[in-house]
């Protein structure tokens, strides 16, 4: 619920009376005593849907510009006419309907002006969750990556930036997008400068694309491009309600900061690919946010109230919707080649799996190794683990592999009695300035390989 304060000009109280008389509302009115250009104090319980309907007749009749009305939340309201007037007057439900349930734009201003802005709170902790998610990278812990988004607070400028665009609040819209490259820029450079320290102590040689969380990042699928539209939908929507703000943010944190720190640890390590890839699918997810917010505002209605500004905003949202749009898709060609790359390691996983069984040795285990390129990655060892079989069958192995997949891959066999056996491809992988150590599907717990785990998931 919402409580209005309306302070009445001299000469408006009866106009104000008028106003909220049709409008059905109960209200309370008591002169002002001050000695000011006031003749009156109105106090309005109502419900969020219908604000705006009221102060756009307050705005006709010459309050806004002598006197002054203020929107508060009101917790409840111990009485039993209120609960009459809730059910039987404005707040019916075809009302309801009409409004789609969201606040008045006036307070959707208010709000996002509140959380627009860059402030000394916003720098630390969105350099607070970028490190946290950095750690969980590293520790390849799901839990904590998770959790760092909870402190994040990418959501206001990205939602902010699209209530600008929707409302004709140039200064508010040019304040969000700042705003936010401002943040991811944070972001990376927190995750740079923290792997950085990491690199330099105790893990100079890890190979970062072995750990499960940050391959996730490095090789999305374009049901990454999901994430980031529902998130920005969700923020919308959160924003025009009573749903926790901070709650959704993390829907938006899921799609920023863990890409962003990704991006920071390719730096850090040198890694080109890494780098590139997870900052390609961090310039995804937040057009993607911010297009998909700009939607659900302007399907809610939200508009300026005067027409001329209304025209400008429609110009504006227009043009806009379509730059975000089009850069979306240009850059999710990306996700279209991981994706279909996906589908043909998982066919091609299977298709040992098929091949492996068909062995005369017991198989305990196969696993794949992968060599990462940008957007793709190409299998390169597979390793099986075995009761039995002989120091031929890595050699027979490999050769049906091939032949079924057309992928000349390394097979190494390790039987139970601790003998070993590799069968090597033949030809060579190609090298480039993309190329690194192979990286397993399965990588285990932390930073893997040759080199130490540095936490558990």
């Amino acid at each position: 619920m919402r409580f209005l304060q309306i302070a009445v000009p001299v000469g408006k109280r009866d106009g104000v009376e008028s106003v909220l008389s049709e409008a059905d509302v109960d209200y309370f009115l008591t002169d002002e005593t001050s000695g000011r250009d006031y003749a009156a104090l109105v106090f309005v319980p109502t419900e969020p849907e219908d604000v705006e309907a009221l102060l756009d007749d307050l705005r006709a009749i010459g309050v806004q510009r002598k006197g002054y009305v203020t929107v508060s939340k009101l917790e409840t309201v111990l009485s039993d006419r209120f609960e009459r007037q809730r059910h039987d007057g404005p707040t019916a439900e075809e009302t309801i309907e009409e409004t789609n349930g969201r606040i008045a734009r006036e307070e959707l201003r208010a709000r996002a002006a509140e959380i627009a802005p860059i402030t000394a709170n916003y720098v630390v902790f969105t350099v607070l969750s970028t490190i946290i998610a950095t750690a969980g990278l590293l520790m390849n812990s799901a839990a904590v990556v998770v959790g760092s988004m909870v402190i994040a607070p990418l959501i206001g400028p990205a939602i902010a930036a699209s209530v600008g665009s929707i409302l004709d609040e140039d200064d508010l819209f040019r304040t969000s997008v700042k705003a936010q490259f401002a943040g991811l820029l944070v972001a990376v450079g927190s995750a740079a400068a923290f792997g950085g320290l990491v690199r330099a102590t105790f893990l100079p040689h890890a190979e970062i694309r072995l750990i499960g969380q940050v391959a996730e990042r490095i090789n999305p699928g374009a049901l990454a491009l999901v994430v980031a539209l529902g998130a920005g939908v969700a923020g919308a929507m959160s924003l025009t309600s009573t749903t926790s703000v901070a709650l959704v943010g993390v829907a938006i944190a899921v799609a920023l900061i863990p890409p962003a720190a990704t991006v920071g640890l390719g730096i850090a390590y040198g890694d080109v690919t890494a780098a590139v890839s997870a900052a390609i699918l961090v310039l995804i997810n937040v057009l993607s946010i911010n297009v998909a917010s700009l939607a659900t505002l302007w399907v809610q209605g939200y508009r300026p109230k005067h027409w001329v500004a209304e025209r400008t905003a429609r110009r504006a949202v227009v043009r806009r919707a379509a730059l975000l749009l089009a850069a979306v898709l240009v850059l999710s060609s990306s996700l279209a080649v991981t994706t279909v790359n996906i589908s043909e390691n998982t066919e091609f996983e299977q298709t040992v799996g098929d091949i492996t069984s068909e062995t005369d040795a017991q198989v305990l285990s196969v696993e794949f190794s992968y060599r990462t390129e940008l957007f793709l990655r190409h299998p390169s060892t597979v390793t099986i683990r075995t009761v039995g079989g002989s120091a031929n069958t890595a050699e027979s192995l490999r050769e049906r592999i091939e032949r079924r997949t057309q992928q000349d891959v390394t097979v190494v066999v390790i039987r139970e009695d601790g003998d070993v056996s590799a069968a090597r491809a033949l030809r060579s992988p190609p090298t480039d300035a993309f190329d690194r150590r192979d990286s397993p599907t399965n990588a285990a717990s932390g930073v893997v390989g040759a080199y130490p785990a540095v936490g558990v998931a």
